[in-house]
């Protein structure tokens, strides 16, 4: 297959941080703490919170407004506290805050959907959403995103990043339940969710995102992710209509085991279908009412082809063709080389296969192989752009970029 790479790269960027609360741990600690600031008189207390706004305050939106939530954290430790001055009360925020680098160590795993919003455009161009996993500082993983455009030609242009991260308003709902609300006017590439659940506490992974289509033909996106808390996985399911507002729980169901879970783009036969991968080697697919429970699973594809002997899995959300529904998928070989293919399934009925590569649609180059985890390349999911397959791919677990085929070219080689 006739594979055209970009060129474009999205690499991480140490500069993007956001505040995390830091504190000892230890009551006596805080006490002594804040005893020191207490110590200090106002002028004095003028002269060191100058010097962290001189430090920090470029680098973030809202860091007075985290400084005060800080503060009122810790007030209860100390009875002193409540008849204090702002100034203190945002120095005292400071001391038990820290800057997190989200990205300073990968950014990666891409999945990419087209925008809701397309006004505005010139003719022939559409605006699309990637999202991306960012991994910092203890190997946690949270979802960033970035938006660009695509002409009629498959050319990518990236919008502008901003310089700062900002994190949503968080509303727990239930154990495994929560909403994430930013603000109106955070651009698309300052918005992060960070892992709020126990069950996700050491990462959000690999988001597998689809623009699902309900009965009403109305759109709401859907994504898989892996929740990681150090030990175990779970599956959780995020949904969102504008990328503002977003919705996040706990998908359950004897079925729900391992990784990779990719949900179609629309119901089949009046039930949602989701690609699965329960043994860590083979791909199944399953069926259901309820989008978050899923009770069965059939047995859809084993390795067959030596780059894919290790193992196999979904890479994203199923595509809808003329054809059938196009796949991609990734192969564990030789060495653990990662390497992205391609199957087909019946458009009727998915659980019948019609074709796949038995060779890998992207291997790493040598201009690839080399990253945070060498020779992986890997997506979470591509989109159709007139005659184009187009998908975001990451590199050995580091940076990522984008790749694109002729659709009908690959659909003739899955159908021949």
């Amino acid at each position: 297959m006739r594979v055209k790479r970009t060129g474009v790269i999205l690499k991480p960027d140490q500069t993007k941080v956001i505040f995390r609360p830091f504190e000892p741990g230890n009551k006596n600690r805080i006490s002594k703490i804040l005893e020191r600031i207490l110590s200090l008189s106002e002028n004095d207390i003028i002269n060191e919170y100058g010097e962290v706004e001189k430090l920090y305050s470029l680098r973030h939106k809202r860091m007075e407004q985290f400084f005060l939530r800080r503060y009122k954290s810790v007030k209860k430790y100390n009875t002193k506290l409540e008849d204090v001055s702002n100034k203190r009360k945002l120095l005292i925020g400071s001391y038990f805050s820290n800057e997190y680098s989200l990205e300073c160590a990968a950014l990666f795993n891409p999945s990419m959907v087209w925008h809701p919003d397309q006004s505005n455009l010139p003719v022939g161009e559409r605006r699309f959403i990637i999202s991306l996993r960012a991994v910092g500082e203890g190997h946690v993983s949270s979802l960033m995103f970035r938006s660009g455009t695509i002409d009629s030609g498959s050319n990518i242009k990236l919008d502008n990043v901003s310089k700062f991260v900002e994190m949503p308003e968080i509303k727990v709902l239930a154990d495994d339940l929560y909403e994430a609300k930013f603000n109106n006017d955070d651009d698309i590439s300052e918005r992060v969710l960070f892992p709020q659940l126990p069950s996700e506490s050491n990462g959000i992974e690999d988001a597998r995102f689809v623009r699902f289509k309900d009965e009403n033909n109305e759109s709401i996106y859907y994504a898989t992710y892996c929740a990681y808390d150090g030990h175990n996985i779970a599956t959780q399911l995020l949904q969102t209509r504008d990328f503002l507002n977003f919705r996040i729980g706990k998908i359950k169901g004897t079925e729900v085991q391992n990784k990779g879970m990719a949900l179609f783009p629309r119901k089949i036969n009046g039930k949602y279908a989701m690609l699965s991968r329960q043994d860590n080697e083979n791909n199944f697919i399953m069926f259901s009412d309820d989008v978050y429970k899923w009770e069965t699973k059939q047995l859809l594809m084993e390795p067959e082809y030596p780059w894919e002997f290790f193992q196999i899995g979904n890479c994203g959300s199923p595509i809808e063709t003329e054809k059938g529904w196009l796949c991609f998928s990734h192969g564990v070989g030789a060495a653990r080389r990662y390497a992205i293919g391609a199957f087909l399934l019946d458009k009727n009925n998915p659980t019948k296969l019609i074709g796949r590569l038995k060779e890998p649609l992207l291997e790493t180059n040598e201009n690839e192989r080399e990253g945070y985890v060498p020779n992986v390349v890997y997506t979470c999911g591509g989109v159709i752009n007139g005659k184009d397959l187009v998908f975001p791919y990451a590199m050995s677990d580091y940076a990522s970029s984008f790749a694109s085929v002729d659709l009908n070219e690959l659909l003739e080689k899955l159908t021949g």
